[in-house]
């Protein structure tokens, strides 16, 4: 069977795109072919070696274990070669909720860039959905085809050569969703709004600069779309650590107002000012006393926010047709 970013095979094979895991920040993407070696830091990887190997399982190299992850499209986006600046699933798995995409949908994609939201919209769509993905950048977009091609994705996405901002989208049917990361969105508003589907065609555009925000709302707005909302996803993860904190054993069965109440009675009665002071000073160190013996060290796991945290990667607008 060949190996695809949308379905599963159990046993590595030749021509297979599959992912070396050594840690979580050491994820390599190597494409399996006989004779040839990959190196890590445990030593080297013999592709021989690992064909026939079930996926999942763990190799020994010279120096430490390397574990064969089969390909998926969070692990592209992990490890992917980068031609541009590209989406992460934060992103992106807010944006395929907001397109309502779903297996048979038909999408536009204009901007492919690296092809990171590309694979995750054609597993999204697959097994009948068929995803149109544009790049002004000729050689990019050839390069993505190339990679659509040995991820078994053609039978789902086309990637081409055009130029959306002067030359519109060709299409021959509508489509249910677009999706548009450009320097300039606003300026295909228009053909946009001719490509999608009427009552219920969805669009998002992603954009790193508020301004670029505003004048494609604008857009949007001229061009009666409605439901138009932008919004900023903020990645903030937070830490786990152990930490000692004391806890504190009280012995006394008074209440609070009862033993506040005792200890009025008992400075009206001492009219003297330096036999009082004589008793707190007393007083203050027996209590040091005996809480230095109640208190007690306990282990607990806390929860911490960084002090510094990611950005975001930019704001995406998204809106609806109702014509």
């Amino acid at each position: 069977m060949a190996q695809s970013f949308i379905s599963y095979k159990r046993l590595v094979g030749v021509g297979d795109t599959l992912f070396v895991y050594l840690s979580p920040t050491n994820i390599y993407p190597i494409r399996v072919t006989t004779g040839s070696t990959f190196q890590t830091k445990y030593g080297a990887l013999r592709h021989d070696q690992i064909i026939g190997k079930p996926y999942g399982c763990a190799l020994q190299c010279a120096k430490g274990f390397v574990h064969l992850l089969h390909s998926t499209p969070e692990l592209w986006t992990l490890s992917l070669p980068h031609r541009t600046q590209i989406l992460y699933t934060t992103d992106i798995s807010f944006i395929c909720t907001q397109l309502d995409l779903r297996p048979g949908s038909v999408v536009c994609e204009a901007g492919t860039g690296s092809g990171s939201l590309s694979h995750a919209i054609a597993r999204t769509i697959a097994p009948n959905g068929r995803l149109v993905t544009y790049d002004f950048h000729e050689e990019r977009a050839a390069t993505a085809r190339q990679e659509f091609a040995d991820h078994g994705l053609s039978d789902i996405i086309t990637a081409e050569h055009r130029d959306v901002c002067c030359d519109g989208f060709a299409y021959t049917e509508y489509f249910d969703a677009l999706f548009l990361d450009l320097p300039h969105p606003w300026l295909t508003i228009s053909s946009a709004n001719r490509a999608l589907k009427p009552n219920g065609g969805r669009i998002c555009c992603f954009s790193p600069c508020v301004e670029q925000v505003q004048k494609t709302c604008a857009a949007l707005n001229d061009h009666h779309f409605l439901d138009i909302d932008t919004y900023e996803c903020v990645l903030r993860p937070y830490d786990l650590k152990t930490q000692s904190m004391p806890s504190y054993q009280f012995s006394s069965t008074k209440s609070y107002s009862e033993e506040n109440s005792e200890a009025n009675e008992a400075m009206d009665e001492k009219s003297d000012e330096s036999l009082a002071k004589k008793l707190r000073t007393e007083e203050d160190s027996s209590e040091k006393n005996d809480n230095s013996s109640d208190v007690k060290s306990n282990e607990y796991v806390l929860t911490y926010s960084p002090n510094q945290s990611t950005g975001h990667t930019g704001f995406l607008t998204v809106a609806v047709k109702y014509q």
